[in-house]
């Protein structure tokens, strides 16, 4: 029988640091783990939650629930055709991942760097930063169809990734455990420099060409000084998905708005700066009690302590609500609410 460990507080497991258990919790090292634990008699009738390093989630309140607290290790690498094809468990550390992978001479994910979270959280959100989504470097997963009740493998086109979406933050959402993520990093690499920030930052290395470890360096860098660290101030990162909009109300708000920060999509649409327009809305550094808004970067809210997931939820509606009023535009949390 699986170890499930009752009452079991989540403090440790969720970057906002919100003091809540879980009815169940266990363990989950192995695919042998997640079967017990779901075939255990403890777990029939409770809603599931997947947790793995909890950088993506605001917990609201003590969730009646059995937690896997996914940990599954492994790490292999196999060529294919103008790729290498590494392989990671669901708990490996996305950073640690990024920086093994340089390391060995696979270089793909250093624009991705510093990003907090595990290897099996990625695909759900389709991460992204400085120009390179997780989808631009995605083959397939392996995970457990709770409908079948079997292992599957999913495919790129399969997991539907979106801007900051996937299949599993929709219909996918209570049916798959992932357990391996399978990551293509094409051959010949070519370096990301298009985001104006990671180009300014490597303009002041003075080496002549932008390695994979200088890019990730850099990435590292810019984070650094614009995201808190989890360890030291509870926080997810980025909040807010910085908003999409067509060409026209992005050239209306311009007009409006002259220093608006926007960027142009494939498609003729434009992202707007998330950060941005919760920083002229005079939200930057404000603090509700034990919850706030990161003195350095708007698009972050904080837990200083002793605060709860419903007091972050509150001013992020305030945020949201300041910002449609101001310029009509609507902006979207990134984490998932328990």
């Amino acid at each position: 029988m699986a170890d499930f460990l009752e009452f079991y507080p989540l403090r440790r497991h969720n970057t906002f640091g919100f003091d809540v258990r879980a009815r169940f919790a266990v363990h989950v090292r192995s695919e042998a783990d997640l079967l017990a634990a779901l075939a255990d008699p403890r777990a029939q009738g409770l809603p599931l939650v997947v947790l793995g390093g909890g950088s993506n989630v605001v917990l609201t309140r003590d969730l009646d629930a059995l937690v896997l607290l996914m940990e599954i290790p492994g790490y292999a690498v196999a060529s294919a055709d103008a790729a290498h094809l590494v392989t990671a468990g669901a708990g490996e550390n996305w950073h640690a991942l990024v920086s093994r992978t340089i390391a060995d001479g696979l270089p793909g994910l250093e624009n991705l760097a510093l990003i907090p979270g595990t290897a099996g959280a990625a695909p759900i959100q389709n991460i992204g930063a400085y120009g390179v989504e997780l989808r631009e470097r995605f083959d397939s997963l392996r995970a457990f169809d709770r409908h079948s009740g079997e292992f599957v493998h999913l495919t790129l086109e399969q997991c539907q990734f979106a801007y900051r979406d996937s299949l599993f933050k929709r219909e996918g959402r209570d049916r798959y455990i992932i357990t391996a993520v399978t990551l293509r990093l094409p051959l010949p690499w070519q370096p990301v420099l298009g985001y104006a920030e990671l180009a300014r930052e490597l303009a002041q290395d003075s080496a002549a060409h932008s390695t994979a470890d200088r890019i990730r360096d850099a990435v590292i860098a810019i984070r650094s000084r614009k995201l808190p660290d989890p360890a030291q101030v509870g926080n997810a990162g980025s909040f807010f998905k910085n908003p999409v909009v067509g060409a026209e109300q992005r050239d209306a708000l311009l007009v409006r708005y002259p220093d608006l920060v926007s960027h142009a999509q494939p498609d003729g649409s434009y992202k707007l700066a998330a950060g941005w327009l919760i920083d002229q809305c005079g939200f930057k550094g404000v603090s509700d009690g034990p919850v706030g808004v990161y003195g350095k970067q708007a698009l972050v809210l904080v837990h200083h302590g002793g605060g709860t997931g419903q007091a972050l939820l509150a001013l992020a509606h305030r945020i949201a609500d300041a910002v449609q009023a101001r310029f009509g535009v609507r902006i979207e949390p990134e984490p998932v609410v328990l």
